[in-house]
């Protein structure tokens, strides 16, 4: 049998093929990684652990992997989500200490269902910040889980989705679904070495999901591959098969914009991502530069109006950041909202038509091509000066966002992979963009660039 210590450390795909051929149990991988997480409880990283389930789950996948029926190619991959997916007996706390003590969720939203469906184990909820408003990952109530590549100075996670990501990365988890509202999958993903998988609007259904901006919100897996994200994707939407097909690299054309999110990179991340391009060029991609004012028009829109999930955020939270629970919220996080409450149905409505001509417009002026660009243009921040000053995490949470943000107010989906790290051992990523609606393409293309990076 595999050593499952060698295993939980396997990509998702590969922990699967090793179930199914009968290389290792399902109900021994799932308490190998449920006693790691209990030794780990001082982490931050689960705010609940499904063990009941988890255990149940695994053991009627091992009946079916025995007799030769898997559901799925995932059937007894463990998997973490995060707390703002309803599981059945279980709080959905959002991270919120207001929602330490609410009523338990009393069905599976429908993603975890499908999940469910496809053979696959819960582990448990993890951490996040609260609300899921963030992209550092800071959370004063429940703790704020490290980044395991600092293990000397604690670094920040990337958030919101700060548990998913950490979770994998620390190998608690082979996979974690987080949600992508500004950047909250693809952010912890870059800050940890992951791959990370942001879905266009509607992709995934998100009901039963605790919502930020029922606009923006998305579903998405953090994993170490993107062929898990393709088998993930496929199981949230409670598909027994991926329809991505694998789509060769040579020939493919990604275009770099040269406006924002190329500005005031750390020196690894530019350098990192530079050359990411050559390798792909020598690999046979064409790759061209230019100016995007699409994006230019994005950030005066933003300036000129504020931001579509202030508005919706202070509209889903307005009877609490009203109210004397308000002491209650992190401070940062209801700075955020309130950016929301000043905003005009004028204001709302601007945004959302304008929103729309540059989405047409960005599909007609990218045609068959990609769009290429650093995920983060930073790598992992200190945590303690964020903590100590608020002005300080409010410019870095900004910079963390600002070329994630630009995906969801254009309904980009979006695949961040991993190309290398800073002088710290810290990570940083290459995020791939399609247009809104062709994320089975854009898949399909991630998996020969991923080969391309790991130079296959």
């Amino acid at each position: 049998m595999t050593d499952l210590a060698v295993l939980s450390r396997c990509t998702a795909s590969e922990i699967g093929r090793a179930l199914a051929a009968g290389e290792a149990n399902p109900v021994a991988l799932a308490e190998h990684l449920l006693q790691k997480i209990e030794a780990a409880s001082d982490s931050n990283v689960f705010l609940r652990i499904t063990r009941e389930r988890a255990i149940a789950e695994a053991r009627a996948s091992e009946a079916r992997l025995t007799a030769g029926r898997p559901l799925s190619a995932l059937d007894g991959v463990p998997l973490a989500w995060k707390d703002l997916f309803d599981i059945a007996g279980e709080v959905t706390t959002a991270a919120s200490d207001i929602y330490r003590d609410a009523p338990p969720a009393q069905r599976d939203a429908p993603c975890v269902a499908n999940v469910t469906a496809a053979g696959m184990v819960a582990l448990g909820k993890v951490n996040l910040t609260e609300f899921a408003y963030s992209g550092i990952g800071l959370n004063p109530h429940f703790g704020t889980p490290a980044n395991p590549h600092s293990p000397s100075v604690p670094r920040a996670p990337g958030g919101s989705s700060s548990g998913s990501g950490v979770s994998v990365a620390a190998g608690l988890a082979p996979c974690a679904i987080g949600t992508d509202t500004g950047g909250s999958v693809r952010i912890p993903s870059s800050f940890n070495g992951l791959v990370g998988y942001k879905s266009s609007e509607g992709w995934i259904d998100g009901a039963g999901v605790f919502a930020l901006s029922r606009t923006l919100d998305t579903v998405g897996p953090l994993a170490r591959s993107v062929e898990d994200c393709v088998s993930l994707d496929a199981a949230l939407r409670g598909l027994r098969r991926s329809p991505v097909q694998h789509r060769s690299a040579e020939g493919l054309s990604l275009f770099v914009p040269e406006t924002i999110v190329l500005d005031d990179l750390d020196p690894a991340v530019a350098e990192n991502f530079e050359a990411s391009l050559r390798t792909l060029e020598a690999a046979g991609v064409r790759v061209t530069r230019g100016p995007l004012d699409i994006f230019s028009k994005a950030a005066e829109l933003a300036a000129e109006f504020g931001s579509i999930t202030a508005a919706d955020a202070y509209v889903e939270h307005r009877a609490l950041v009203e109210s004397n629970q308000v002491s209650r919220i992190d401070r940062r996080v209801v700075a955020r909202i309130m950016g929301g409450k000043g905003m005009s149905a004028a204001d709302m409505i601007s945004l959302q038509r304008a929103r729309a001509d540059l989405i047409r417009e960005l599909a007609a002026r990218m045609g068959d091509s990609l769009i290429a660009m650093p995920t983060t243009a930073i790598t992992a921040p200190e945590i303690a000066p964020l903590e100590a000053d608020d002005d300080l995490f409010h410019r870095i949470n900004l910079k963390a966002l600002r070329n994630t943000m630009l995906g969801n107010f254009l309904n980009l989906p979006g695949l961040a992979l991993p190309n290398g790290c800073d002088a710290e051992g810290m990570p940083t990523s290459f995020l791939l963009n399609g247009l809104a609606g062709t994320d089975e393409r854009l898949l399909g293309y991630g998996l020969d660039v991923e080969r391309v990076f790991n130079g296959g």
